[in-house]
């Protein structure tokens, strides 16, 4: 297997760099990575990853919600149960960046098609990309939606889209920067991007560490702080509009990193240091546990 290995920042080029934790795969293969920091643009990132033609394998579970739709176990059924808060805050994102009601719509990373649905319901001409043949198959089977394979990003017209979305998906993409110029050509004048990432500079972050559920790696290859992602946005000439809480995250994050660190599913500890991360968030979006960063081309 060809491993990734930086000597550099893979987000901003520095050599400022220097490991920061190592964190542990709890989902598939309980292997570890060292995740690096970088002094330039204050992100970090996973060293050691697979290349993109053999990290498929590190996705094949059926914990991991956003490709199966499981809702086994207290925490999935959680998830699911505050699912439609997040989608209708999601729609009302989109639709005051768009400064439309109804429009084009590309959701990137679309998973089983949850959120392309809501939004189709609601009168949005959508487009979804997916990687996972698995979760394009159940958006099919689930929400009769079509969702397309990601190679296919390069194919679709450009100035095409009012709105494009990235739902946790950008830590996830090993042609980062590739992407984000890609992306730029596929909106129309005026449109909007919506991107939403983990914030490892978070309260739950900082209380859990190297437990915070969040790193996920390896399939989270970066790992953002509001000023390294702004950073990045200036480096390919997209401008940050507004910055968004997803505060319901931090609940999800802090009960997985409760049972990452203690092996069990204790709800009191994982609710607490979420309503925790919840509060913070409400009153400063950079603490948010996750933040969804509405930009303008």
């Amino acid at each position: 297997m060809s491993l990734i290995y930086h000597n550099t920042c893979p987000l901003c080029g520095s050599s400022q760099i220097h490991e920061a934790l190592t964190a542990k795969d709890y989902t598939v293969s309980k292997e570890t990575f060292p995740i690096f920091h970088c002094g330039g643009c204050g992100g970090r990132f996973t060293q050691n990853v697979p290349d993109g033609a053999n990290i498929g394998r590190y996705y094949q579970s059926q914990e991991y919600i956003s490709h199966s739709e499981t809702k086994q176990g207290l925490i999935n059924r959680l998830y699911h149960s505050v699912r439609k808060i997040t989608l209708r805050s999601k729609q009302n994102w989109v639709r005051n960046a768009a400064g439309i009601k109804t429009g084009t719509l590309l959701d990137i990373g679309s998973g089983t098609g949850a959120f392309l649905h809501y939004m189709q319901t609601g009168g949005w001409t959508v487009t979804g990309l997916e990687p996972d043949e698995n979760a394009r198959r159940n958006a099919k089977e689930i929400y009769n939606i079509d969702a397309l394979p990601i190679e296919q990003l390069y194919s679709l017209p450009s100035q095409q889209f009012n709105v494009i979305t990235m739902w946790h998906v950008l830590e996830h993409v090993h042609e980062l920067h590739g992407y984000l110029d890609h992306i730029r050509t596929l909106l129309k004048p005026g449109g909007s991007l919506l991107i939403a990432v983990p914030n490892y500079t978070s309260s739950d972050a900082g209380y859990y560490k190297e437990y915070w559920a969040a790193y996920d790696v390896p399939r989270h290859l970066y790992h953002f702080s509001p000023d390294s992602m702004e950073k990045l946005l200036n480096q390919h000439h997209i401008r940050l509009a507004k910055k968004h809480p997803m505060v319901f995250d931090g609940f999800y994050v802090s009960l997985l990193s409760e049972k990452y660190k203690t092996g069990k599913s204790r709800l009191l500890q994982g609710f607490f240091h979420g309503f925790r991360s919840y509060r913070k968030g409400l009153k400063t979006v950079d603490r948010c546990s996750s933040i969804v960063y509405e930009c303008k081309i």
